[in-house]
């Protein structure tokens, strides 16, 4: 059921691909509870998903934008408030991309060009977002920037490869940046770290379903799915959490507090 939470909101999102990935999700939720928004990813991104179908669903405008270009992403913000008639109350940044992972890269033996790649796209970016919003003074006050982000930041998982330091990165820069937009412009910066899910960009990643599978059981509450992470998100855009800034939010079904569980204990014990 829909409350009409985002009733006046207008946004962004980056990042959805398909009708699976988090960021589509979200935008329906946000749609549903009365948001208007712009749809964004990266040209080759474009041709390669269904954007077209969810923006059709959601009245929503595609302006193509590469997220690592800030000639692109001033653009981007710039024609965004022309099409939404006004400044912006969210952003949400869904964006993760790891050449050495893609073809198989040992961690030991990384491409180091690649490893940048990974670095500039799905962390470095986010920092861009946010510096260019700022310049182009494109965001309301108490408006909500999120990045989407991962534990792997924190622990070891052997075949998340390089794309543990862009997510710690990631995870840094909306601390930093979150203390400066909130004393220059009352807007909140968080990210949301979310359980293993899965979308084209998870099960890209060797041995997803087995540690798809391990989370499942080692969470109480179970793997978070899409639709719920899409609907956290919803609450961070909303102004029922005005004062919750410069936080890692865990959306992860308790797993990341949780040593060992029951389910486990019982697969050991076989």
């Amino acid at each position: 059921m829909a409350h009409q939470l985002l009733e006046g909101k207008k946004g962004i999102i980056f990042g959805a691909l398909d009708e699976n990935s988090i960021a589509w999700k979200t935008a329906e939720k946000i749609y549903e509870e009365g948001g208007r928004f712009v749809l964004t990813n990266a040209p080759i991104a474009l041709r390669m998903g269904t954007i077209n179908d969810l923006a059709k669903k959601c009245e929503a405008e595609i302006i193509p934008a590469d997220a690592t270009n800030l000639e692109d992403l001033a653009l981007l913000f710039e024609q965004s408030k022309e099409t939404l008639g006004g400044k912006l109350d969210f952003v949400l940044h869904s964006i993760g991309m790891s050449p050495n992972v893609r073809k198989g890269k040992d961690y030991g033996d990384l491409n180091y060009d690649w490893f940048l790649k990974t670095l500039d796209v799905s962390g470095i970016s986010f920092h861009k977002v946010l510096q260019i919003a700022e310049k182009t003074e494109s965001m309301n006050e108490w408006g909500s920037i999120l990045a989407l982000t991962y534990i792997a930041a924190q622990r070891t998982f052997p075949d998340y490869g390089d794309m543990a330091q862009a997510k710690a990165v990631l995870e840094s820069i909306a601390r930093s940046y979150g203390y400066r937009f909130a004393k220059n412009g009352k807007v909140r910066v968080n990210t949301i770290s979310q359980s293993p899910t899965m979308t084209t960009a998870g099960t890209g990643v060797p041995g997803f379903d087995v540690f798809f599978d391990y989370a499942d059981k080692m969470s109480p509450l179970g793997n978070a799915p899409a639709e719920d992470c899409a609907n956290y998100i919803v609450m961070m855009f909303s102004d029922y959490t005005r004062r919750v800034t410069m936080q890692n939010l865990m959306h992860d079904g308790g797993f990341s507090s949780s040593g060992i569980t029951e389910e486990i204990i019982a697969e050991l014990s076989k």
